[in-house]
């Protein structure tokens, strides 16, 4: 049996800071001409694009997409990607004005029926059954989830206190005064009743305890007690106080109760997305993190968490993926700028955790991106909602082995 050393926090600290390791890894940016080939699925809509997400929907053995812009969700139905309107925005729907689009989404079988159902978070957080007949031209029944937590710019899901059901993490990032749930993160499990309850069964596992800007979630067991853990980062600044960092909450025996959290670094300017995966190999939880509100990507080596930067140069990359993207076996990365004059990258693991940086694209913002067969083909293309770009697009896996 395998130990590892996780660090602990004494009962009475509860922010540590870990220094900056003066260590960088060699980049190496592939040739122009190696950019992956670009679909567009989306070209333009009138507003922001910020998530999509993709799987069959109808059952036809093409990949279709759900996303949210212009007022609706929608879903694209590939290969030809004409969008069929399943919701439409509507304050009579909540107690919050909705945006025009969703800041993020996720798939989910709510209702157990065995189908995906879709989720989002536009102001209210609320999930669209997925009707028996996906052929179908009927909108999709709009159901609240949480209209309480605010700030949702996350949503992910995983069977958090494993009984079998998947469930759903969300953050509340407002201050105190904008939501009765301030600089918080919760999980949401699926009442009994999912399709007649008014909202779900909030859990606060970090009460009061994120605060600044939180971004994205990621969970996984990053102690190895078979308990899954939440990780969580957050940027900062003047309209954003107390962010800047990159943390994990450690889940107790009982997932209800508080959780207690481990700061890996309270000194990262923009901070928004962090994966636990074990990058080199060694059968420990690593971090990979991305700083999309500012500049660069870094990877936190377990056991003690070392910060190791990749690549400090690249703009807002404020998406990230962590992916075998050339089938060799390892953690590769990819991510992209959040501006219209982003670059789309991938960086290769060579095993170890050394990584070279290659092109994929450029001119592409980005909020959000998947790895996904988009064409069946069996290796991982990446799709992107474009953000200021506007768009959405996948592009096409150039390089799997």
């Amino acid at each position: 049996m395998m130990t590892t050393y996780i660090p602990t926090l004494r009962p009475d600290v509860r922010w540590m800071t870990v220094p900056v390791l003066l260590t960088f890894v060699l980049i190496v940016c592939g040739p122009a001409n190696a950019e992956w080939k670009k679909h567009a699925v989306v070209k333009e809509a009138t507003g922001m694009i910020n998530s999509a997400v993709a799987n069959d929907a109808d059952g036809d053995g093409l990949i279709d997409i759900l996303s949210s812009y212009d007022g609706r969700v929608v879903l694209l139905r590939g290969p030809d990607w004409k969008p069929q309107t399943l919701h439409i925005f509507n304050a009579a729907n909540s107690r919050n004005k909705p945006r025009t689009s969703c800041i993020h989404s996720c798939l989910m079988d709510v209702d157990g029926d065995g189908d995906l159902d879709f989720c989002g978070s536009n102001n209210t957080v609320f999930w669209l059954e997925c009707p028996d007949d996906p052929n179908g031209q009927r909108p999709w029944t709009f159901r609240t989830i949480d209209d309480e937590i605010l700030g949702t710019h996350c949503l992910i899901t995983g069977d958090v206190n494993r009984d079998g059901r998947v469930d759903l993490i969300a953050n509340s990032g407002r201050p105190a005064g904008k939501t009765m749930i301030p600089d918080s993160l919760t999980w949401l499990e699926v009442p009994q009743n999912s399709h007649s309850a008014n909202n779900w069964i909030r859990h606060v596992f970090a009460d009061r305890d994120a605060p600044g800007g939180s971004h994205y979630t990621a969970i996984g067991d990053i102690n190895r007690d078979g308990r899954p853990d939440i990780a969580c980062a957050a940027k900062g600044g003047q309209v954003f106080p107390g962010g800047e960092w990159f943390a994990w909450w450690q889940q107790p025996s009982d997932a209800t109760t508080a959780w207690s959290k481990h700061v890996l670094s309270d000194q990262q300017p923009g901070a928004t997305n962090i994966h636990p995966v074990d990058v080199n190999a060694d059968g420990k939880i690593d971090f990979v993190a991305t700083r999309g509100h500012g500049r660069g990507v870094l990877w936190f080596k377990g056991p003690n968490f070392t910060p190791i930067e990749i690549d400090s140069k690249i703009e807002g990359p404020h998406c990230l993926a962590t992916v075998d993207l050339d089938n060799d076996g390892d953690i590769d990365i990819a991510t992209c700028g959040r501006d219209v004059t982003g670059i789309a990258v991938w960086y290769e693991n060579d095993g170890h955790g050394k990584f070279t940086r290659h092109h994929i694209g450029r001119d592409q913002g980005s909020y959000d991106i998947r790895a996904i067969d988009m064409d069946g083909d069996a290796d991982l293309d990446l799709m992107i909602a474009g953000h200021t770009s506007k768009n959405i697009v996948w592009f096409e896996n150039s390089i799997a082995k």
